[in-house]
């Protein structure tokens, strides 16, 4: 590396270094955090004193998949690396400690003792040692600086108020008058070619709600706008429906309007007569398109996306014309808490919008939904019982029980050496309840072999007891 200090890309390219085998120490840091700045500069001074050791950043919050990995919750945040494995962390801002642990992994003649600022080495100037001055004056906990500190109750309430303080409210990067990011600028662009006026909120200006909102919408990404409170989408979304001529209609339908089954006393809420309507529509078909226009004629290029999806993978479906019914059109907005169209239901329950559709399609996801909702109950318990040749039912993962017995039954089965597959049971309470009589025994775990029940923890146990747990599960 030669003291150069870079920055990370992706998780794969993260992988590919690690694997090499060299020593690595990972940097997580944030631009709003003043802690990271400062040991961004010890970092670098780090990098030119051992040149064996490879040097890398990565912004926390723009790589999610990165930070999840190494379970980083607040920076800045240390990882080291040795021989492609992690063996040591580090939270907060503590440059001798951090010297310390990079000379450990990179092979430092004083590894065995505590770095002190000297052993920063000839590169760390007059500043840097001053950082380590300031910086022994806290503790770790204090100069580490969390990714979000608000209770979820309280950034919730504080969210919803903001995603309504206008009528159409954008989340950018920067102000309208000075973008931060070219996707909040383009947005800014459209909206003012439309003619639409919107509040805005810098999200480079509060990292709880940066951070926050990202759960809250369930949208990892921004410029995220919204209208009456909902998301309508971020960029892309925003291009698309602007080109099509959709965008202007979307932000000024406001839900109510025309719906004499939504009650105005209520805000969201729906008559009964107006829900079990809309109830019996989702279900009136397997799968079930709320569109506009026609299959044979949409009205808009995000319902004609949909309909060529459905019709490339050969999937069945009725259909419903939202402009035909403005009852529909705005009821279903609160029934489903989904702001626009098209709308996708399988079995009554909603599978999302075209951009969702799309991308199920990509990842293969799409047909695997539509072949497991197309299943009766005993058709996927069968299969998931012989998916694989041990097939553990349990509470949580095999990482992670979540009762006593299930992690009992996973340790005599790794104690045994054998490979097996797991479902958790509490993720889906269909499995749950339908495996209990599908199989005749009413708790969990439960182990299979082949497709056929071997017992649950006390039979487990006493197999693994008497030796003969791993012929059992191997005849």
């Amino acid at each position: 590396m030669g003291g150069a200090v870079k920055d990370i890309a992706s998780k794969s390219e993260l992988d590919n270094i690690r694997q090499s085998g060299a020593p690595v120490v990972l940097h997580f840091w944030a631009s709003w955090c003043d802690a990271s700045k400062q040991m961004d500069q010890v970092f670098s001074h780090l990098a030119t004193d051992f040149p064996r050791a490879h040097f890398f950043r990565v912004e926390a919050e723009e790589h999610p998949e990165i930070s999840e990995a190494y379970s980083v919750s607040a920076v800045p945040y240390f990882v080291f690396f040795k021989d492609g494995k992690a063996v040591d962390t580090l939270e907060g801002a503590d440059p001798s400690s951090l010297a310390n642990k990079v000379g450990k992994v990179a092979g430092s003649s004083t590894s065995a003792e505590p770095a002190a600022p000297a052993s920063l080495g000839l590169a760390a100037g007059p500043t840097i040692l001053e950082t380590v001055k300031e910086n022994a004056k806290a503790t770790s906990k204090d100069r580490a600086q969390p990714l979000s500190s608000t209770t979820k109750e309280a950034l919730n309430t504080r969210l919803e108020k903001l995603t309504n303080s206008h009528p159409v409210m954008l989340f950018m990067k920067g102000t309208p008058e000075e973008p931060r990011c070219g996707f909040s600028k383009n947005v800014v662009n459209i909206l003012k070619e439309e003619e639409v006026e919107f509040g805005s909120f810098d999200i480079l200006s509060d990292n709880e709600v940066r951070e926050g909102l990202k759960k809250f919408s369930n949208w990892p990404t921004y410029p995220q706008l919204y209208s009456n409170g909902e998301l309508l989408g971020g960029a892309d979304i925003v291009i698309a429906m602007h080109e099509s001529g959709e965008l202007k209609e979307a932000l000024t339908d406001e839900a109510g309007k025309g719906g004499g089954g939504i009650s105005s006393g209520n805000a969201g809420g729906l008559s009964e007569s107006l829900r079990a309507r809309l109830e019996g529509l989702v279900n009136s078909s397997p799968v079930m398109l709320f569109m506009k226009g026609k299959p044979e004629e949409p009205k808009c290029g995000f319902s004609g996306k949909v309909v060529e999806i459905l019709n490339q993978e050969k999937i069945e479906f009725a259909s419903f014309d939202i402009l035909l019914d403005d009852e529909v059109r705005q009821g279903l907005k609160v029934y489903s808490n989904w702001s626009s169209y098209p709308q996708l239901y399988v079995k009554g329950e909603l599978l999302g919008g075209s951009d969702i559709v799309l991308e199920m399609q990509k990842s293969g996801e799409l047909k695997q939904v539509f072949s497991e909702k197309g299943k009766s109950l005993e058709d996927r318990l069968k299969s998931l019982i012989n998916s694989e040749k041990v097939m553990l039912f349990m509470k949580g993962s095999p990482d992670e029980p979540k009762c006593g017995f299930s992690s009992k039954v996973v340790k005599a089965l790794r104690d045994e050496d054998v490979s097996f597959g797991s479902f958790d049971i509490l993720s889906d309470e269909e499995v749950r309840q339908g495996i209990k009589s599908f199989s005749n025994w009413p708790t969990f775990p439960q182990l299979y072999y082949k497709g056929e029940l071997v017992g649950g923890c006390d039979i487990i146990m006493e197999l693994s007891s008497s030796g003969d747990l791993k012929a059992t599960l191997s005849e």
